[in-house]
């Protein structure tokens, strides 16, 4: 159980990234030069080939200039 509800936790983290990435029109190119990862990495990361370690969610949300506190937050309002 604890297990699903991870995961999914991870899934919407990953879902906010990549909606915030679109909103911006960036692609994972750009994404990838201004959070210093690597282009496929970010693509793994979106395409749930990899999952994301806490410092690559903190890298990205930085490029993209959101909160990753916030992204949680949000996320716990919507498992509510």
């Amino acid at each position: 159980m604890r297990e699903k509800a991870s995961q999914e936790t991870q899934e919407k983290i990953i879902d906010a990234l990549i909606n915030e990435r679109k909103r911006l029109g960036l692609s994972h190119e750009k994404l990838a030069e201004l959070s210093g990862l690597h282009r496929t990495a970010i693509s793994h990361i979106e395409n749930r080939k990899r999952n994301p370690t806490l410092i690559s969610c903190l890298k990205i949300s930085y490029a993209l200039g959101i909160s990753l506190g916030d992204i949680l937050k949000e996320v716990e309002q919507i498992k509510k």
